[in-house]
């Protein structure tokens, strides 16, 4: 078993009942939020960054949930994926080229169209706000929680450990762009000066500083030390972290979601289907290029998960906590554990298919 899966393990337990975690948070965060408004109020208040939208309080939660997870990434590992870069290709390409665009694609033909324009229970700003939201949540693949679902499909952890990174590298670039194109698209403009702030912030300064802390921890105090007795520390302050995060987002996000309770519902839909269709072409391709189906699984899960952490973040950054854009995120933080969950029992359950049509 390899140290990136023996790693996972240890969180096997917190992440495999997330849902009800999340569960647990939305209620403390709308009590929170309906109970102490004038505190919920404040919190989201306190900003940083001259004309820019982003909030104190969940800068620095982000920060404690991102930088222990780029303090796993392992770099070197890169060298043994070039041997067999068939996964890689076919990740990289659903991940950048496909799975962004569908999504602002389902959100276009669902929010601004079905439920906005045809059926009128969304008014055309809100849902165009909306949409911005989900291409967001669907322009950063999946960066921790891949980890879990490689785990859960026994799938190739040096593998999952190399796509991580290779994506990481290329969400510092991409990110920013795609969002901004297809934001544009979508009728919303966002200001280039927020985005790169969100980018610099979220993903630049952990990533480097993680690549740094583990380059210089691991040269003084050895891969045993740092792999054993440092990076266990940050177990709680991760998982903590993320249930703060969880309780300030509902909490601002209080008011619009039990007034909308309905749009929670309706925002599902295109989420739902975008997370099928990525990991379920993923999976395809991979069987047809004759991807072994430990390096298969991971790939179709991290081209179908989101790094909803980064997606949260930033669209309070652009938008503001209790943004419609924020609540579009929110909905992919409930939807995506369960989805996931289903995704990998389907992974695991054809597995005996999918290596008998190679084999034929």
């Amino acid at each position: 078993m390899s140290k990136a899966v023996s790693q996972v393990r240890q969180l096997d337990s917190f992440e495999r009942n997330l849902s009800l975690w999340v569960l647990a948070c939305m209620v403390a965060g709308i009590a929170l939020g309906k109970l102490a408004p004038a505190f919920t109020h404040y919190l989201s208040s306190l900003q940083f960054g001259k004309g820019s939208q982003v909030n104190v309080a969940i800068a620095v939660l982000i920060w404690l949930m991102i930088y222990p997870m780029m303090l796993k990434i392992d770099f070197s590992g890169l060298k043994g994926v070039f041997s067999k870069p068939k996964g890689l290709v076919i990740t990289l390409i659903v991940n950048w080229f496909v799975k962004p665009f569908s999504m602002a694609l389902l959100g276009g033909l669902f929010v601004q169209m079905i439920f906005s324009s045809w059926l009128g229970w969304i008014d055309p700003i809100t849902a165009k706000n909306y949409t911005a939201g989900l291409v967001i949540l669907a322009a950063a693949p999946c960066t921790a929680m891949v980890f879990v679902w490689s785990y859960l499909t026994d799938g190739d952890g040096s593998y999952t450990l190399a796509q991580v990174a290779i994506n990481d590298l290329i969400m510092v670039f991409a990110f920013a762009p795609i969002v901004m194109f297809l934001a544009g698209v979508s009728g919303v403009q966002i200001p280039v000066e927020v985005l790169l702030v969100s980018v610099l912030v979220f993903i630049v300064i952990p990533l480097s500083m993680g690549f740094l802390s583990r380059l210089t921890l691991i040269k003084s105090k050895g891969r045993d030390w740092f792999e054993r007795r440092f990076l266990p520390k940050f177990r709680p302050v991760t998982i903590l972290a993320l249930l703060a995060t969880l309780v300030l987002i509902f909490a601002f996000q209080a008011e619009n979601i039990l007034s909308n309770w309905s749009v929670v519902l309706l925002l599902a839909v295109p989420i739902l289907i975008q997370v099928y269709f990525n990991s379920s072409l993923t999976y395809a391709l991979m069987k047809w290029f004759r991807v072994p189906h430990n390096v298969a699984t991971p790939g179709s899960l991290i081209g179908a998960s989101n790094f909803f952490e980064l997606a949260v973040a930033v669209a309070i950054t652009l938008f503001g906590p209790a943004s419609p854009a924020a609540l579009a995120t929110v909905v992919g933080v409930l939807v995506e554990v369960p989805v996931m969950l289903s995704v990998c029992k389907i992974c695991i359950r054809s597995k005996h298919w999918y290596e008998n049509y190679q084999r034929s």
